[in-house]
């Protein structure tokens, strides 16, 4: 019987200090992608179906960072089935999200069903930059989109597209309202930068 009290003790301390249900679904969301057809086209959008359940809601309809945590997972099926992620292990390299933007336009409701696309939109020599959108199944409505920087990390996306596609690649043309997002990350950057004496320093 004592192995039953440690066991529940052990589950308590696990789900007091760890976000569990975040670690299993990133699990399941992996070995799935693992075990689906590899995505040969790199820009290509990839589809993840969801429902909007009980864990995910404020008020009856999907709680905000929700979104972001679903994101989250789009990403990480987006990147083993394009080959990303071995890239990066290959090139000893990794990524971190450097900066995100969202726009809600409807509420998903609870027991809604919607479409998750990722894809990768276009790179420049310090990071990727990804659109994702939830698109509801009821309607077809778009009700999120986000942008996405991906920062890559003792590396660069060339060179990462270079080893997928075995010869170099020109990125594609940033769209006008991504590039308006990436001068604003510029911006801020620069002025976070002057605020705290860096600017100077590096003069």
């Amino acid at each position: 019987m004592w192995w039953v009290l440690l066991l529940l003790l052990a589950l308590l301390v696990l789900f007091s200090t760890l976000d569990v249900w975040y670690f299993l679904r990133a699990a399941v969301v992996v070995l799935r992608a693992w075990f689906q057809t590899p995505v040969w086209d790199v820009t290509a959008e990839q589809t993840l179906t969801g429902r909007v359940t009980t864990h995910d809601i404020d008020m009856c309809h999907m709680n905000n960072a929700r979104y972001l945590r679903e994101c989250d997972f789009a990403r990480f099926s987006l990147y083993i089935r394009n080959g990303v992620f071995k890239a990066l292990r290959a090139l000893g390299a990794s990524m971190v999200v450097g900066a995100t933007t969202i726009r809600y336009r409807r509420a998903l409701c609870i027991g809604e069903g919607y479409e998750l696309r990722s894809r990768i939109v276009t790179w420049d020599d310090k990071a990727f930059f990804l659109e994702q959108r939830f698109v509801s199944t009821k309607d077809g409505l778009v009700c999120a989109v986000m942008y996405c920087k991906q920062s890559i990390i003792r590396s660069s996306p060339g060179k990462i597209m270079e080893h997928l596609c075995k010869r170099k690649v020109e990125c594609p043309e940033f769209p006008e309202d991504l590039q308006h997002w990436v001068n604003f990350i510029s911006a801020s950057s620069q002025a976070l930068r002057t605020e705290s004496g860096l600017h100077e320093k590096n003069q």
